[in-house]
């Protein structure tokens, strides 16, 4: 029963993984993409949890969804953005 219980865990994590990364390439807002990103991440900690490697979970945790996504939205905020047109917005 436990082992049931833990496969069905696992299979639900996968599915929403797989759901926020299919968003993440959909998604036009880079810094929506970052979080959603971060999210998958931070599902992926979850899994490690799960298969008994908690150092890996909190080294993927810390690094993949938080040092990361900071990055990655700073970065998103320092660049400048032109509309369609060209113009500066």
């Amino acid at each position: 029963m436990n082992s049931l219980i833990f496969l069905a865990l696992a299979i639900l994590m996968f599915i929403t993984m797989v759901a926020l990364a299919v968003a993440t390439v959909i998604s036009k807002d880079l810094i929506k993409s970052a979080i959603l990103l971060a999210g998958v991440s931070l599902i992926a900690s979850f899994l490690f949890v799960l298969m008994r490697a908690p150092d890996v979970a909190m080294a993927e945790a810390s690094i993949g969804s938080a040092l990361t996504a900071m990055i990655m939205v700073y970065a998103i905020g320092r660049t400048r953005r032109f509309e369609e047109g060209g113009e500066e917005k």
